[in-house]
């Protein structure tokens, strides 16, 4: 038995289009998009009357991709849930970038919140965590030099 590789990484959200943009304006492009409904879907994930819209998303080195979901049917009753870094669940997704500052100001123009403030981690790395559509969580880290 063996494990290759991380594939992709799932997030369900309501609202598709800015979500969308969120991760188009952070780097990545669309790899697909598509609708997914029937019983063979609903075998997999254990939900009924299953209606949902997948964007694939990637980076231009072929590496793991962000699928985001959203379910038209059945919807989510409690809505969006606002986690916080320290909430128990997978809680955010890490990329290793270039121009943390740049990028962080790009985020925050379209209304992406900081957590903190951009840290120095042991001269290694520079590190932040920034909230962006639907409570999604992201980790930026950029190797220093």
């Amino acid at each position: 038995m063996k494990i290759h590789r991380i594939d992709h990484v799932g997030v369900v959200v309501n609202d598709l289009p800015t979500a969308k943009t969120f991760f188009i304006d952070l780097g990545l492009k669309v790899l697909g998009e598509t609708e997914v409904q029937g019983e063979w879907v609903e075998r997999i994930i254990g939900l009924h009357d299953v209606r949902k819209t997948i964007v694939w998303l990637g980076m231009s080195d072929g590496q793991a991709a962000l699928e985001l979901v959203k379910y038209h049917t059945p919807s989510d009753a409690k809505g969006i849930q606002q986690p916080f870094a320290n909430t128990l669940s997978a809680t955010h997704i890490a990329f290793a970038v270039e121009d943390i500052e740049a990028i962080v100001a790009k985020l925050k123009k379209k209304g992406a919140e900081l957590f903190g403030e951009i840290q120095n981690y042991e001269n290694a790395y520079k590190l932040c965590f920034v909230r962006g559509p639907e409570g999604i969580i992201l980790e930026l880290a950029e190797k220093m030099k």
